[in-house]
Formats: C-alpha cells, structure tokens, sequence
C-alpha cells in the first residue's frame, strides 16, 4: 500500500467530510478514494472514519490521526521543497582547492565576492600545491598550473601561466646584466619547487633545448619568500608574471628579456586550469563558482588597467 498517497486522500476526506471532494481533487474515482483509506484503516487496525449516506465524520482515534497525518504531510512538503530548493538555487558546502601562490593572490578575493553574492554556500578552501584528485580528495572544484590534466575531468584554461626571469636591479648593479640566456648558468638561482622538483631554466637555441639554469641558491615551494629573497638582491627568480605584477610595477624586480626566450618547460604551453567533474557541473554550488570565478579571471586578465599578463 502507498501508505502517503492513503495519508493524502484521509487528510482531504477528513476536512472537506467527503470522499467526493477528495476525488474531485486528485482527479480520481471516489472509490479509489474511499478503498486507499479502507486499506489504511485495515493497516492500522482501527476506524478513523464514519461512513453515512449523508456525511463521512472522524472517529475520535480518525481526530487524533489526522493531526498527525497532517503533521506528516506537511513534514513530507518541506523535504520536497528543501531538495528542489537544492537543485534550483546554490546552497551547500563548496570544497575548493588553488594552488598556494594563485590562490592566495589571486582567487581568494575572488571567492570572498562570490561568498558574498551567494551567502547560502559555505566555502571550504584548501590552499596548497600538493596534487589534487578531484574524486580521491573529496574536492568540488580545483585550480591548478601547469599542463592540461590528463585526470577524466573537465579543465578550463582561466589565463596564461608562462614564467618570467627577473631579477633586483640591486642584483643586476653587483653581478651584471646577463646578455645571454647561456651566461644566466653563472649566475645565483632562485628556484620554485613544485611537487615534481624545482622548476629549472630552458631555452631553445638553434633547434636545440639547453638546461640554462642558474647555480642554486634558494629552492622552496613559497613563492612569496623566492619574491622577498630576490628582491632582497639575493639571485635570479623566475615565476609567473601574474606572480610579480606588484613588484614588477613598483620597480623592485625588473623583468630580463633574450632573444630566446626562457621557459620552465621545453615547449609546452603553460596555463592556469580550473578543474571539475563534468557531472558536478550539474550542482549550482559547483556551476555558480565556475562561472563567477571564470568570469572573475576573465575580467582581470582583459582589463588593460588591471590585467595580471600586462607587462605594463
């Protein structure tokens, strides 16, 4: 028996005393009405209504379980509202994971405005560079740098990620202005270390790649004490623009430019990924924060004014 279709049919009998009106409610034969609540009745082992030819009236226990029945239906709503509720407007606990130097920089005030346009999602963020499986750790959405993921997920490019040398003019007045690619190898390097090793220097030189890294120095995966440590003098640092832009601008580092460029890897394009389950994309948590920070980073990357890539 379905016992909630019965709760309804009793409860729509009970007020309006009539299993007509019941059946004309749910578009439904009066029979059908009048067998559901026999069957609760039978279920329960106790009369909840009295039958007539002229009135269906509640028995004294028929009283009792209508305030209950009530209650029931009315708890039964809520639940149907609160999961409607959940697939239509973005609510919930939201897992994100950035890498630590972005994150911290760049996406965090990103997320501050999101948290404030839907004050319903509790953010729960992990700043860190340690790799991220999406499934394996539990996460709704990551950012990562780096190559395009080959995990089965979907990993939107948000910007650019290509790194730059740079260097204190400090530095450059006691060791000299590199002229070459080649001669950075002698000369202090300030090396970010990923969780594959630390990143080394390459060039592309007549078809041929060279490791023109310089003597190590320094080597952590902060990027904010690599940025102290070379605008301290300390060495030669290369890290993504978007990572320097402050200092760069205020003419604490100044970028070192060849003719062949350098690069953190040989040939391979490097870009900032956001990652997520395709279907995730489903949930509105997950679907609002892609869109808002896609469009967030879109903003900064486009604005003349403010863009992370300008080299102004």
């Amino acid at each position: 028996m379905d016992k909630l279709r019965a709760l309804t049919y009793f409860v729509e009998t009970a007020e309006n005393a009539s299993f007509s009106a019941a059946a004309k409610r749910f578009d439904v034969p009066a029979s059908s009405v009048s067998r559901r609540i026999a069957d609760l009745e039978s279920s329960l082992g106790a009369q909840l209504l009295k039958r007539s030819t002229r009135a269906v009236t509640l028995t004294e226990v028929g009283e009792l379980f209508l305030n209950e029945a009530k209650g029931i239906l009315a708890r039964v709503k809520l639940a149907e509202q609160t999961v409607h509720n959940y697939q239509t407007e973005p609510s919930g606990v939201l897992k994100v994971s950035a890498m630590a130097g972005f994150g911290e920089q760049i996406l965090l005030p990103i997320l501050e405005d999101f948290a404030n346009q839907y004050p319903n999602i509790t953010l729960d963020v992990t700043v860190s560079d340690e790799l991220t499986k999406l499934a394996r750790d539990d996460v709704d959405i990551a950012v990562r740098g780096g190559f395009a993921p080959n995990e089965h997920v979907i990993a939107k490019r948000l910007m650019d990620n290509a790194f730059i040398p740079v260097a204190a003019p400090a530095y450059i007045a006691q060791h000299g202005l590199p002229e070459t690619p080649l001669a950075l190898t002698g000369h202090s390097g300030l090396f970010f270390k990923t969780p594959r090793g630390p990143n080394r220097w390459f060039c592309e030189i007549n078809g041929q790649w060279h490791d023109v890294s310089g003597k190590t120095l320094l080597s952590s995966n902060s990027g904010r004490w690599l940025i102290n440590s070379a605008v301290k003098g300390k060495g030669i640092l290369m890290l993504p623009r978007w990572s320097v832009k402050r200092e760069l601008a205020t003419g604490q580092l100044v970028e070192l430019t060849f003719e062949q460029p350098l690069q953190v890897s040989r040939g391979q394009d490097l870009g900032i990924y956001l990652l997520y389950q395709k279907v995730d994309y489903t949930s509105p948590k997950v679907k609002a924060a892609v869109d808002f920070i896609v469009e967030s980073i879109s903003s900064l990357t486009s604005n003349p004014a403010i863009s992370l890539m300008s080299k102004e």
